[in-house]
């Protein structure tokens, strides 16, 4: 198993997209890169924490390939937007890879050029060592499968989901 710690806006849509695909065990939602220790949602929206909204992903890389978690990643979400997704502002929104050793580092910027060629404008996602990982409340965990009606899933997720249903649908759960 392996795991990668990824931000691309509101944790609620990565976490929705992985948990639709193959070889994924488990997904978790939480904050990582910033300097307080047990930061709670609402201290991370406000945005004074340093933390982004991650999602922790463990897949076995012999049924989903890390080259395609990381595609995956940077289809699902726009990397050109500097410190947001859409209506989503501010850094704990940001566009951010979080590795661990070298191999992971390499992977990610491998990734990241990759995604420089199909995207118009520059790819601002970081690459940044993985420090402490927070997870995040319980009803962040799975939100969309429990709140599927619920306005931001609607208008965020589902397109999302949608989106890499088509383009990976070799890689998606039945």
């Amino acid at each position: 198993m392996e795991t990668f710690v990824l931000a691309g806006g509101c944790f609620w849509c990565l976490d929705a997209v992985y948990r639709t695909m193959r070889g994924v065990t488990e997904v978790v939602s939480g904050y990582t890169g910033g300097d307080l220790d047990e930061p709670t949602y609402e201290q991370v929206k406000a945005g004074a924490t340093g933390h982004a909204e991650v999602v922790k992903v463990v897949f076995d890389p012999e049924v989903l390939p890390r080259e395609i978690v990381l595609d995956a990643y940077f289809t699902l979400h726009d990397p050109t937007q500097l410190n947001r997704q859409g209506e989503d502002v501010g850094t704990q929104y940001r566009s951010a890879m979080f590795f661990v050793g070298d191999g992971q580092r390499e992977l990610f910027e491998a990734a990241r050029e990759r995604a420089a060629e199909w995207w118009p404008g520059d790819v601002v996602t970081t690459i940044e060592p993985l420090g402490a990982f927070w997870d995040a409340e319980e009803y962040h965990q799975d939100f969309f499968a429990k709140n599927p009606e619920q306005g931001y899933c609607l208008i965020a997720a589902v397109p999302k989901v949608n989106k890499i249903r088509a383009g990976f649908a070799e890689y998606v759960l039945a």
